[in-house]
């Protein structure tokens, strides 16, 4: 009880320890005078003058520090504290201080500790004879030995450590130097080095080496990857990687900058290899987005290659399109703005030998309004107004065709409930194009058309609720459109090839741009399902379909909407408890026949996921597609156990009955290691590209400014 009585008086004097008063009574008295230092002990002794001793639970608080001991002796003569342990000190910024004992100044800002352990972000730990600390900013370590890893009974020799002479913590700079190091695993001596610089936990941003990559290519042989990280600031940074292979020397580079309305980042490389006998290559993509006044956005797009294999060589890429381009846009609530310009290169090898006849160039601008009209007519009204011009590099007839267009549009929407919760929708629109056609003798050089569109729709959505909870929505819905172009024809640039889903069975037009505009009477029916249930799973099931009154030849056999009569198209998504599910579409002919078919599925646990993707279209000339597509991509990750993952992917083509990518991955990551080994393969081949099989091993020691490791450990696991 008299243990518990001196606790609460000490913790309410709240004694500073940089003045003490010459005697207990002068002390309490003088306690509206104390610091920023306080003590809480279970009994605490005035030494006459000269200092005072707490025993018993001590806790010490001072600017942000917290230490606490069982003994405590405070010397007001030398200004310093003998501190007897178990110790335990806490810095503001999280780093952690473990002593038996110790002799620090008043201030806890300088001192000696004897046995002890720094522990930094709750990850790394750094055992020593002896920590110094120094001007409240260096801590110095002797006969040292670091490590993230748990050690426990059952695992008494950390999976790796670092073991030093001395090592020097600078809180400011948020680095650790060490003298002398030698990097174990399993306790066996790797490698010894002189100096070492590492970025402690906190350190998310630090000038320095990054985990190397191991790489083994058929194309370029054994090679070996050695990033260095260069902080340029507080915004900016730069990557440099030298990579080392059999066949290649390439220097890799990434450069990042943030700026108070904007940033901008560049990847690239350089290199010379044998493959290309002792040429230089390279690639640089860059990209960046900045906001202007009045909320408007500009961004960038740079993508620059020196040959189309390059890519694909090095394994940076799939793309085998570059796109150049820099734009400006605005988007508000009811407005949109766009204006940009775009420089297309194909890397395809089919389109090599004619990139001259294909659009490099190109310029767009776009504004569209909306207004909601209170007087008369009422519902929405769309304005848009657009120009856009594209330009091939051949001056051949027919071949190096260049266009450039100017159009208006003008579309109007309103919609009614009436009895029974029937819901009316009328549609009107009219859009007028004026075009420049250049270097096509087929074609009148100035031309112009125009397309006055209606349409009315009927939805009558019924909704009921099952004994079980569950809720059914079952829609009808008809709608009947017409639409006539009047004016001259034009050469179709950008709509080559018309998607027929759920989101246009209903639109008054299906075409994707400008150049064609769906023309006379048609009809369109559908019908929409959807339940959801109280235990989560639920499903969708749509089928609809479109009737012309004539066949005016305007879509391709693949679109599904050819003829007077479309294809049936079949929609559904079902999702069972968050866990599994499926969407996809098809458009299936009166004779089943399968025109077009999308499906997707996902299986998802904490332990496993497993996605695939599958696609079939038939062969249609018109959109340049002599033989049908046929393709199936799987992906998936099991996690096995607590620390290994197992990922594999691959896509193939089902047609061709081949394979056409394949990866398989393994990693490993427990609270002080990550490893990730891939081995990958792309089977496919063309003039430009080779089969190539790849192998990738990266490690990464957790600790020193690389993230947190896995929760579970070998310890508590």
């Amino acid at each position: 009880m008299m243990g518990l009585a001196q606790r609460l008086r000490a913790g309410r004097l709240a004694l500073t320890l940089l003045a003490v008063s010459a005697s207990a009574a002068t002390l309490c008295a003088q306690t509206a005078l104390a610091q920023t230092a306080n003590l809480i002990a279970d009994h605490v002794r005035v030494m006459g003058n000269s200092g005072l001793v707490a025993e018993g639970n001590v806790v010490v608080l001072f600017d942000g520090t917290r230490l606490t001991a069982s003994r405590v002796t405070y010397d007001k003569s030398g200004s310093k504290l003998t501190i007897s342990g178990p110790i335990t000190i806490t810095r503001p910024n999280g780093t952690l201080l473990v002593a038996e004992a110790a002799q620090l100044s008043s201030d806890l800002r300088n001192g000696i500790l004897s046995s002890a352990r720094l522990v930094l972000d709750q990850q790394l730990q750094i055992a020593a004879a002896q920590i110094n600390r120094v001007e409240d900013r260096y801590t110095q370590l002797s006969r040292v030995t670091a490590s993230s890893c748990h050690v426990c009974l059952k695992n008494p020799v950390p999976l790796w450590q670092i073991r030093a002479e001395r090592v020097v913590h600078d809180e400011e700079a948020r680095q650790l130097y060490f003298h002398g190091a030698q990097l174990r695993v399993a306790d066996v001596p790797i490698f010894y080095l002189p100096r070492l610089r590492l970025p402690d936990p906190t350190q998310t941003r630090a000038t320095g080496f990054l985990p190397p990559r191991i790489r083994t290519n058929t194309t370029l042989g054994f090679g070996l990857a050695v990033p260095y990280f260069i902080k340029l600031g507080n915004h900016a940074d730069l990557t440099v990687s030298p990579y080392f292979a059999d066949k290649s020397r390439t220097l890799e580079l990434r450069y990042r900058q943030a700026f108070r309305k904007g940033e901008i980042l560049f990847n690239g490389a350089i290199s010379r290899d044998s493959i290309r006998q002792d040429t230089t290559r390279f690639y640089v993509f860059g990209e960046g987005t900045f906001d202007l006044p009045n909320d408007f956005t500009l961004s960038f797009q740079l993508q620059e290659v020196s040959d189309p294999s390059y890519l694909l060589d090095y394994g940076y890429s799939d793309q085998d399109r570059l796109r150049n381009a820099i734009a400006v846009m605005r988007a508000r609530r009811d407005e949109f703005a766009f204006a940009g310009v775009t420089r297309y290169e194909t890397l395809r090898a089919s389109e090599l030998n004619t990139s001259e006849e294909l659009a490099f160039g190109q310029i767009d601008a776009f504004y569209e309004r909306r207004v909601f009209p209170s007087w008369g007519i009422g519902g929405e009204l769309r304005t848009n107004l657009s120009w856009q011009a594209h330009f091939r590099e051949s001056e051949e007839d027919i071949l190096g065709r260049d266009v450039a267009r100017m159009s208006a549009g003008l579309n109007w929407r309103r919609d009614w409930i009436g009895f029974g919760g029937l819901v009316l929708e009328t549609h009107a629109a009219i859009d007028a194009d004026i075009y420049w056609i250049e270097q096509d003798s087929t074609y009148q050089r100035q031309q112009s058309f125009a397309t006055p569109s209606a349409g009315v729709t009927l939805r009558w959505p019924l909704s009921r609720v099952t004994r079980n909870g569950a809720v059914d929505v079952l829609e009808p819905v008809v709608s009947l459109a017409w639409s006539e172009q009047v004016g001259a024809d034009v050469p179709n640039e950008d709509s080559r090839f018309v998607e027929f889903d759920q989101g246009n069975l209903f639109d008054l037009n299906r075409f994707p741009g400008s150049d064609r505009r769906e023309q006379g009477t048609r009809a369109a029916v559908g019908l929409n399902w959807t339940r959801s249930t109280l235990s989560g799973w639920g499903y969708t099931l749509a089928v609809g379909r479109v009737y012309h009154d004539l066949d005016l030849g305007q879509f391709t056999k693949a679109s599904g909407l050819g003829g007077t009569q479309s294809d049936w198209l079949l929609g559904a998504a079902v999702n069972l408890g968050g866990r599994f599910s499926v969407q996809g579409r098809a458009l299936l002919g009166d004779d089943f026949g399968l025109t077009k078919s999308e499906t997707r599925a996902a299986w998802l646990t904490e332990d496993f996921q497993l996605g695939a993707a599958h696609i079939w279209v038939i062969d249609d000339p018109d959109e340049n597609r002599l033989k049908p597509t046929h393709e199936l991509r799987v992906d998936s990750r099991w996690k096995v156990g607590d620390f290994w993952t197992v990922s594999a992917d691959g896509s193939f083509d089902v047609d061709a009955k081949q394979a056409t990518r394949a990866r398989l991955g393994v990693g490993y990551r427990n609270e002080c290691l990550s490893v990730d080994l891939s081995l990958s393969r792309r089977f496919t081949t063309s003039t430009n590209v080779r089969p190539t099989t790849d192998f990738g091993l990266q490690f990464d020691l957790i600790g020193f400014g690389s993230g947190r490791g896995a929760t579970v450990n070998k310890c508590n696991g």
